[in-house]
């Protein structure tokens, strides 16, 4: 059996200097548009009694002229899984409730209404099996074709220098999961999503995450060009009201339908790191 600790460490790593890139390069979009915002980072401990769980991460958040909102996490955490909550998890079970996992998680909430929010994550975790999981997704209050277009065309390519079934099975999985079915609507439009990505060996992990990566890479190389591409519109009171009612929708999936906050709450996470996705103001109409 592998001995996953070594590739999750460097999971770990490499995560963290995603982390550091894209927190840099936000951090120069404030300074383009007058701010002098920057990254706070909270590091935080699993709060556990059990030596045998355990782990953290490290919170970062910025609240500026063009980020209204967002957050970068890294955490890494390891123990068993709840009662009733091991049998929903790929490759744990009430009798093997075990795991490690490590991962980045990212969410912006613009304070331009032209200007999209977006959501990535990319994560590698262990139970009796070994997976990567991940993705990212636009959502624009006020959608403009050449944005989701430059979103979907980085995702493309990334996928395409691996797999040519990609982007197809992940775009489609991407529509299906970030979907609110009482409000029968999109939560945005789309992007990429792919969980159960298995390790079954050395060789699968490498290629695997050099996948992971790229979905990373993808990330940085598109969404900043829309930022700055929209940040200094001109919107109107409508414009806000739209983006705000908006949110709403965002809310309602992250804490209905999404399994990445159930998976921190049950995992004894963080809870404002989990929650960081929230927008910090919203209206329903």
């Amino acid at each position: 059996m592998t001995d996953w600790q070594p590739y999750t460490e460097r999971a770990r790593e490499w995560f963290e200097s995603l982390r550091d890139r894209i927190c840099a390069e936000f951090e120069a979009i404030e300074r383009e548009a007058g701010s002098d915002a920057r990254f706070e980072y909270i590091p935080w401990n699993r709060d556990t009694d059990d030596e045998s769980e355990g782990g953290g991460g490290v919170r970062g958040q910025m609240k500026g002229k063009v980020f209204e909102k967002v957050g970068v996490n890294v955490s890494t955490v390891h123990g068993d899984f709840a009662p009733g909550f091991a049998g929903t998890i790929n490759g744990a079970s009430e009798e093997n409730p075990g795991f490690t996992a490590t991962g980045i998680s990212l969410v912006a909430h613009m304070a331009n209404p032209h200007v999209p929010a977006v959501h990535m994550n990319t994560r590698f975790i262990t139970t009796s099996k070994a997976w990567f999981g991940g993705g990212a997704d636009l959502n624009p209050p006020i959608p403009y074709e050449e944005d989701t277009e430059e979103f979907h065309a980085a995702f493309r390519a990334a996928c395409a220098a691996h797999n040519p079934t990609y982007y197809e099975r992940f775009k489609k999985w991407a529509d299906d999961y970030f979907f609110i079915p009482h409000r029968n609507v999109a939560r945005g439009v789309g992007g990429i999503f792919y969980d159960h990505l298995e390790c079954a060996d050395e060789t699968a992990w490498e290629r695997n995450f050099a996948f992971t990566k790229d979905v990373g890479e993808a990330f940085l190389a598109s969404f900043p060009k829309i930022a700055r591409r929209r940040m200094g519109m001109e919107f109107t009171p409508e414009d806000k009201q739209q983006q705000l009612e908006w949110r709403g929708r965002y809310v309602e999936f992250n804490l209905v339908y999404d399994r990445g906050t159930l998976f921190g709450l049950k995992t004894g996470g963080n809870i404002d790191a989990i929650l960081m996705s929230l927008p910090p103001e919203v209206k329903w109409s």
